[in-house]
């Protein structure tokens, strides 16, 4: 009985082996956390995942290692923009706040690019890197995307122009998609199409893919959690999109 309960929690442990707790700088000095799902070889294709507002990168517990098993190798970020989900603390949240730091999404932006620039530096012979955002990161993914030429690939899940009230004009993410010119997805409620599809209408038709649920679907990454019946087919469309890069 004792030999079969030590198996078993062998076994449970396998999952979170390959998770990996890191810090680095932003561009403010900010120390940034984040979780590596790094189980593949080094020149694999590479995915940042950042979280949705109030929560933290405990939206990609369950995600991330699907997507290590097919062939990814992942990042989950902590933006300074966050709270806590899942049982997992946004840490960089926490010390933004301590050091009276502002935490609006706007001011998240350099922390995404920092971790951009964090896996260029240590993963230099990954292939194609890959950004991926939920609710307001999914339009910071957007923009940076337009701005940055190392970016091969997007995924957005319900992303918006957000970002009004915090000094950018009401159109700033629709016009940033204009300048976008790699394979980008996007997903999101059912309910939720008219706020992205100005903002898809600008992305050339040959990087364009989208998807949307038979069902009323959930907003942000989490509508990929096992929990909600409709994650499957959100699965497939992500999956059909992915292998563009595998």
């Amino acid at each position: 009985m004792k030999k079969l309960f030590f198996i078993l929690l062998l076994l449970s442990a396998v999952p979170l082996a390959a998770q990996k707790k890191i810090t680095f700088k932003s561009g403010d000095g900010l120390e940034v956390t984040a979780d590596l799902y790094v189980t593949n070889p080094e020149n694999s294709p590479f995915i940042i995942l950042f979280h949705q507002a109030k929560w933290s990168r405990g939206e990609y517990q369950e995600i991330a290692p699907k997507l290590n098993k097919m062939g990814f190798n992942c990042m989950a970020v902590d933006q300074r923009s966050g709270e806590e989900i899942n049982g997992v603390v946004n840490e960089t949240y926490n010390r933004a706040v301590e050091k009276g730091l502002a935490t609006s999404y706007i001011d998240a932006l350099g922390d995404m690019h920092a971790a951009i620039d964090y896996v260029k530096a240590k993963y230099k012979n990954a292939g194609s890197l890959i950004i991926w955002g939920s609710s307001y990161s999914s339009a910071l993914v957007l923009h940076i995307a337009s701005e940055r030429k190392d970016i091969s690939g997007v995924l957005a899940f319900s992303p918006g122009e957000y970002f009004e009230d915090q000094g950018k004009s009401k159109d700033w993410i629709t016009q940033s998609a204009k300048k976008i010119t790699v394979p980008t997805f996007i997903t999101s409620a059912k309910l939720e199409k008219k706020q992205w599809w100005d903002i898809a209408a600008q992305i050339p038709e040959q990087n364009r893919a989208y998807f949307l649920p038979t069902k009323l679907g959930k907003h942000g990454s989490r509508s990929l959690w096992s929990k909600f019946s409709d994650s499957g087919e959100y699965w497939e469309a992500v999956k059909g999109f992915l292998g563009l890069f595998q």
